[in-house]
């Protein structure tokens, strides 16, 4: 038995709570967002100017600038002007958005609650063959011995087994809809890195 098939079943359980034609679990939200940026090749990001420090930290990483506007969202906001969505503060049944990349967060202070963790819905098949294999330092789902090429570099992003089968319990007990509200300093004022 392969143990990554459980991190297959939480991805199968939360597309069809969302709604989305696919799921990719990753090892958190803001990896999911840094892959989502790496994908899309990011230049420029426009982000809220109250989020959490990670995100610009994610959009510096793949070589974009990053711009602050003042405005307040509440459970998810765009990554202007690319169809990502950090929903780190939101998880919904049917809350997918059909041509977007939408990133949830399962960390310890999230909605569903793994310790670690996150996730990108997408109905885009092509990315999603690229992000499982980005998150797997590029390897193919597949026995490491089996993998007769390496042709690609990726990361060290996947979600454990441990990680997605806590997931799998937890959903069980998903409401229909939570939104949090976190109070995040003014990045605007404070981020100094280029």
């Amino acid at each position: 038995m392969n143990p990554y098939n459980v991190v297959q079943d939480f991805e199968k359980r939360m597309a069809y709570f969302v709604n989305s034609p696919f799921a990719v679990a990753v090892d958190s939200c803001t990896n999911a967002l840094f892959l989502c940026l790496h994908y899309l090749k990011a230049k420029k990001v426009i982000l809220p100017s109250r989020t959490y420090i990670s995100v610009p930290c994610a959009a510096i990483h793949v070589g974009a600038e990053v711009e602050f506007e003042d405005y307040t969202w509440e459970g998810s906001y765009q990554l202007k002007p690319y169809p990502i969505y950090d929903s780190a503060c939101k998880l919904a049944r049917n809350m997918y958005d059909s041509g977007t990349f939408q990133c949830v967060s399962f960390s310890a202070n999230k909605i569903l609650n793994i310790g670690k963790g996150g996730m990108i819905f997408t109905d885009n098949i092509e990315a999603v063959k690229w992000f499982k294999r980005a998150r797997y330092e590029g390897r193919e789902e597949i026995p490491l011995m089996e993998q007769e090429v390496f042709d690609m570099a990726g990361w060290n992003m996947y979600m454990t087994p441990e990680q997605a089968s806590r997931g799998l319990v937890l959903s069980a007990y998903l409401k229909d809809c939570e939104i949090r509200s976190p109070e995040y300093p003014d990045l605007s004022k404070k981020f100094k890195i280029k």
